[in-house]
């Protein structure tokens, strides 16, 4: 009998929690947002995403510099840099099962404490890789050690962007949710140029310092960035849709992940569209340039990380600009036009570094950076949020986001490298596969509502004609 009570008490539980999410949506007065909270909360996203890609573009950099020649000395220049960039790849390929196992728990502890976990990983990972033996000193043991640190590091990001724009968007005010959100990818950017800068340091050393211990100390110094995001964190204060979904809800007990696969499953894999082009755009921009300027282009090494950091300081700017015209012309509106730009320009980029003229492939690579890594997601941070209700909001976001990682930007470098080996260097390949992917996340945009400002204590998704207008907002 005590088993029959304590079934019959379960089924209730799970009914009343799938009722709370079946329930139409009712505005829900929504308090004041806590100046305060909003700034640390903005200041802990945007640290902690600088922490994640600098991580990232260290590694990426390291990848197209040098990776081949200290963990794959045994095989041919460009089967070493191939294999770089599927340890690469590896991080993505953890990212969602990250997203999996944080989304979890952020759905029924909170985001503040999944983002303060997902730091130690992550800051943790990166250091490792600089303490790890060469091929030379360790043999096989050597990458096949670089890619156990390379997983781990993608595991930790896994929910590391998904929970800032969440927590960020859920704390942020009406009308500030696109510009507040987008400092994720402000911090995303600094982090672009804080790797940047490390490597222009590091190249002015001799090369037997630079390819002993130099390299390691780009990787060492991540432990400083996640120290002082740690301090940061601690003083975060839970965000309020969450603190007002847990009086309604009992969290602890839910199970997020059958939440959000019986009622946000198709917004799940609208996100994943939408974000497949922008990731393989973005990383293509970030790390694939590099290996083609350098390989095929013939532009001397010392030359790209100069060009990153002025890219990444630019691209710093749009995300900010493009979030803030988001709240001004709304997310669906803005990631149409911007989605619809990288339809074309692949077509247009690969000539124009091809000139081999500085300028162009500075304007070209500030672009990639501005438009393809950082505009678009720049207004994706508060579109993918908007986009979920309350219950399973923090998992949609993170499974949307971080599957895709797997099919964008995980592979897109690989890829890429792969194609152009194929077909004897010939860029038309590589330009057709960024163009199909963007037109695969153009229309997958051109299928959702817009969100703008839409309650966020709603538990069920957007619907059309939700969100507010622009005109009608005070």
């Amino acid at each position: 009998m005590s088993q029959i009570s304590s079934s019959i008490a379960e089924t209730e539980r799970i009914a009343r929690a799938d009722a709370a999410v079946d329930a139409p949506a009712t505005a829900t007065a929504t308090a004041p947002a806590d100046a305060k909270n909003v700034r640390r909360a903005a200041l802990a996203g945007l640290i902690g995403t600088m922490l994640e890609n600098y991580d990232f573009v260290i590694y990426g950099t390291a990848s197209a510099l040098i990776f081949s020649k200290l963990f794959f000395p045994t095989i041919s220049p460009a089967a070493g840099i191939i294999a770089a960039f599927g340890a690469y790849a590896i991080g993505f390929l953890a990212r969602p099962l990250g997203g999996l196992f944080f989304s979890h728990y952020g759905e029924k502890f909170g985001r503040k404490w999944v983002l303060v976990t997902t730091l130690f990983l992550m800051g943790g990972a990166t250091f490792a890789i600089g303490c790890l033996p060469t091929y030379e000193t360790a043999g096989v043991w050597a990458p096949l050690l670089l890619v156990l640190c390379r997983f781990f590091q993608g595991f930790g990001a896994g929910a590391e962007q998904s929970g800032g724009a969440t927590l960020l968007t859920e704390t942020a005010p009406l009308g500030q949710r696109g510009r507040l959100s987008s400092l994720i990818m402000v911090g995303a950017a600094f982090g672009t140029a804080l790797g940047a800068i490390a490597w222009i340091g590091v190249q002015q050393l001799p090369n037997e310092a630079l390819m002993s211990w130099g390299w390691r100390a780009i990787f060492w110094s991540s432990i400083l960035v996640t120290i002082a995001a740690f301090v940061i964190r601690l003083k975060l204060a839970e965000s309020p849709v969450f603190t007002e979904l847990k009086k309604k809800v009992d969290v602890r007990n839910q199970a997020p992940l059958r939440v959000v696969a019986k009622h946000g499953k198709k917004n799940v894999i609208k996100v994943i569209l939408m974000n497949w082009g922008v990731s393989t755009q973005s990383y293509t921009y970030q790390v694939f340039m590099i290996s083609y300027l350098i390989n095929v282009v013939g532009v001397d090494t010392h030359f790209v990380p100069p060009v990153q950091l002025a890219a990444a300081i630019a691209a710093s700017f749009a995300a900010f600009l493009t979030g803030s015209l988001s709240d001004r012309f709304g997310r669906r509106r803005m990631t149409l036009v911007l989605t619809g730009i990288l339809v074309v320009t692949p077509f247009l980029v690969f000539p124009g570094l091809n000139t081999g003229s500085p300028v162009l492939i500075t304007a070209i690579i500030v672009f990639g950076y501005m438009v393809a890594a950082q505009g678009v997601t720049g207004v994706h941070m508060s579109f993918f949020p908007e986009i979920f209700g309350s219950r399973y909001r923090y998992a949609g976001v993170t499974l949307g986001r971080e599957f895709s990682s797997i099919i964008g930007g995980g592979i897109a470098p690989l890829l890429c490298a792969s194609l152009l080996a194929w077909y004897g260097n010939s860029w038309v390949p590589v330009a057709i596969y960024m163009a199909v992917t963007m037109l695969v996340s153009f229309l997958a945009t051109y299928s959702l509502p817009e969100t703008l400002d839409r309650d966020l204590n709603t538990p069920t998704d957007a619907e059309w004609g939700e969100a507010r207008s622009s005109a009608g907002r005070a």
